[in-house]
């Protein structure tokens, strides 16, 4: 693709590196951006700035948020002996737009993955076990998407917890082996979550 001047070359180039954005796609993008006006992609800009820098992460569950710990945790309105155990931020909101769970979340930041260089220790694992040593949880309901990678991350955490008093679940298997969690639809989520099973039952499957 041959452009004739440098700065659109440099944006489009920029751009292109988000996910599921090609050259193509990134030039469309870009050339839109050229078309509003300048006040309008002040505005875009400032607020990926902002963005970035302000961002933070809840000190609790590790789900984004604008303040120390996110409105989630901090709600009353939470039952707070359940946890949902998810792969990253993108699952809490597919679930809770299913507005069919009422407990408080922990994200792990990704999955087991050897291939990919992901250990446990590059998870956040440990403070979801401290909660459970803590006494604090009554249930956790394991979340991930029911891929070999999503498998052997609840695998792996259903051996650090199973000497404690705590109950393991895993939404129903509504979601097709394979499937990422984000893409499901709210109906069939939300019933995976209301018809959880033991996790005991999930390995003998």
């Amino acid at each position: 693709m041959e452009f004739s001047s440098k700065l659109l070359q440099n944006a489009v180039n920029e751009v292109s590196q988000l996910p599921g954005i090609g050259k193509r796609t990134a030039l469309r993008l870009v050339l839109h951006l050229l078309r509003q006006p300048k006040e309008q992609t002040s505005e875009l800009t400032s607020a990926l700035n902002v963005m970035r820098n302000d961002l933070k992460f809840c000190n609790s569950c590790h789900n984004i948020s604008d303040l120390e710990v996110c409105e989630i945790c901090s709600s009353h309105n939470r039952t707070r002996e359940i946890i949902c155990v998810v792969e990253d931020i993108r699952d809490v909101m597919a679930i809770e737009s299913t507005s069919s769970f009422k407990g408080l979340y922990h994200v792990l930041g990704g999955k087991i993955s050897p291939m990919d260089g992901i250990g446990p220790h590059d998870l956040n694992i440990t403070t979801l076990v401290n909660k459970v040593k803590n006494g604090e949880v009554k249930e956790l309901i394991f979340a991930l998407s029911p891929t070999m990678e999503g498998d052997t991350t609840n695998f792996y955490i259903f051996k650090q917890i199973k000497d404690y008093t705590v109950e393991t679940s895993t939404i129903a298997r509504g979601i097709s082996v394979g499937d990422e969690l984000e893409y499901a639809d709210e109906i069939t989520l939300g019933r995976s979550i209301l018809n959880r099973i033991p996790f005991e039952n999930s390995l003998k499957s």
